[in-house]
């Protein structure tokens, strides 16, 4: 049973057969991640010179998330978006694919203003949460694990689906290689609790090892997205001039 309440009062949780963090995790945490920002590097110094030249404001975005036991950190990554825009627009996305179950596909995928220049670029490689290497040094995240979990989608979650809590939260993992954008919300839990039952070394290097396929799969879609981003909309549904025929938003 978890000492901390995660804002709703006390609950049992399903018990998980991996707690804590195994040694050779913390290990390859450091390892890798202290590898990984020495070659990134010079990536680093261009990307944060990027988000200067073509946005106003500061060159990272911090963002509370829930991390192991119910304790809540700073999430690093690189701003991608203006200063001052509207969170609520993002909760309420969220929220009405949360209540639909629909698949967690994120809102700039058909388009969004908000964004800065390159920044969807930035967002679909990846490219925008490697600072999230400072996250896993820190000890607050590991290289694979469940996805860093939102206050507002705590709200929905069971007090059986609390032990994915029990590990900590990745900077990739099951749900990413296994759907991302196109699983619902109920099934990316599901694969969060999965992980959190049957981490093992194996399962944690085929994720990192798939993980690169993954984003360059996003790369590529990013040109489909511009098309989708292109289409009017017709009663709530993209309309596809060239199929004619009418396309719903979550299926894009």
């Amino acid at each position: 049973m978890y000492s901390q309440n995660f804002g709703q009062g006390p609950t049992k949780v399903t018990k998980t057969l991996v707690k804590h963090q195994p040694k050779w995790e913390r290990a390859l945490d450091l390892l890798l991640s202290l590898t990984a920002l020495v070659l990134v590097s010079p990536l680093v110094l261009i990307v944060a010179l990027l988000i200067k030249l073509v946005s106003h404001g500061p060159i990272i975005f911090k963002q509370e998330r829930i991390g192991c036991n119910g304790k809540p950190f700073l999430i690093y990554k690189f701003r991608t978006m203006e200063v001052n825009t509207d969170d609520k627009v993002h909760q309420n996305h969220v929220s009405q694919l949360i209540k639909q179950d629909l698949p967690m596909g994120k809102l700039d995928r058909a388009g969004d203003s908000r964004l800065i220049p390159f920044g969807r670029f930035l967002r679909a490689s990846g490219i925008d949460e490697l600072p999230q290497f400072l996250n896993v040094l820190k000890g607050e995240m590991s290289l694979s694990g469940p996805r860093p979990c939102l206050k507002t989608e705590l709200q929905a979650l069971t007090p059986e689906q609390y032990c994915r809590f029990e590990i900590l939260p990745g900077l990739t993992g099951l749900w990413q290689v296994s759907g991302k954008n196109k699983v619902s919300f109920s099934k990316m839990v599901a694969l969060d609790i999965k992980y959190a039952n049957e981490k093992t070394l194996c399962l944690y290097l085929a994720i990192l090892l798939k993980t690169p396929f993954v984003i360059l799969h996003q790369i590529s879609d990013l040109r489909h997205s511009d098309e989708i981003a292109k289409m009017p909309l017709v009663e709530g549904k993209l309309k596809n001039p060239d199929l004619n025929q009418n396309i719903p938003l979550e299926q894009a």
